[in-house]
């Protein structure tokens, strides 16, 4: 193994890195600390959803389109985006095939019950984030990797971009993981496994990408998973972030930090995008 080679899989390990360090700061709060929950909660699903239709499925359209030409690559993409969607909802059922916590919440009259059901929900919520995000990072592990094979300044530009975005997406974990075990500990391992997906790409992407596939091969493989973790990371932001953060505060206050989330995400890439 070269030390471009080892250069770049410390790359990706920089990168997913930024996941626990989010999950560091989703436990710098106190369980009874709801309007925190509802704040990380919210201004991951903004990061997550920004970054879900803004540069994910755009890098999906675009390496199907060079594949697949006159619109059938944004078709093949539109797709594999809703099968991610549909894929989360299978796993979601099968992983919880009793009715939604969030449903039954209401009919609880017991307090102690009622505080049971929403710290199963809670906890719900964090291993679903978990899972999308542990999907996601593993084709960016695969950009960073080839990236720094490349260049290593691209390299070290998109490590930087991605370990930034990364921090609320390991917010989005830990938090609610937290809050609902009081346990800091299993919210940060749990984030920090999610995050160590990232250096797993870059080492398939030695051990298999750079080796078996030719460059049309792997923008197919690249455009397709790139779709399937927009609607994955869609469906968790939608159907797990937002309900559980309107559930512990304000309508308001949520909009409020879903759509920072969204700026600082959208900043952090026209930052990258001018600067680096």
């Amino acid at each position: 193994m070269g030390n471009d080679v080892l250069f770049a899989l410390g790359l990706t390990f920089l990168a997913g890195l930024g996941t626990a360090i989010g999950g560091l700061i989703g436990l710098f709060s106190k369980p009874s600390n709801k309007k925190f929950l509802t704040a990380c909660l919210a201004f991951s699903a903004g990061v997550m959803l920004y970054i879900s239709f803004a540069e994910v499925l755009l890098h999906a359209f675009e390496d199907l389109e060079y594949v697949f030409e006159d619109g059938v690559g944004i078709a093949f993409a539109t797709i594999a985006f809703f099968v991610g969607i549909g894929l989360m909802m299978i796993i979601d059922k099968f992983m919880h095939p009793e009715d939604d916590v969030a449903d039954i919440l209401d009919s609880i009259e017991s307090p102690e019950a009622r505080k049971k059901a929403e710290k199963k929900k809670l906890h719900r919520t964090g291993v679903s984030s978990a899972f999308a995000i542990a999907i996601h990072n593993l084709p960016e592990g695969v950009l960073v990797f080839l990236g720094a094979m490349a260049d290593p300044a691209l390299g070290i530009g998109i490590a930087i971009a991605i370990a930034m975005h990364n921090i609320p997406e390991g917010i989005a974990v830990s938090a609610p993981i937290y809050h609902a075990t009081g346990s800091r500990k299993r919210g940060f391992l749990v984030s920090l496994a999610s995050g160590l997906t990232e250096p797993l790409g870059g080492l398939l992407a030695w051990l298999v990408l750079s080796n078996l596939f030719n460059e049309d091969a792997m923008s197919a493989v690249f455009g397709i998973t790139f779709a399937l973790v927009a609607g994955i990371m869609v469906y968790v932001s939608v159907h797990h972030l937002l309900p559980t953060a309107q559930r512990y505060g304000k309508h308001h206050t949520v909009m409020k930090w879903l759509f920072a989330g969204m700026a600082f995400i959208a900043a952090t890439i026209v930052l990258i995008e001018l600067f680096i």
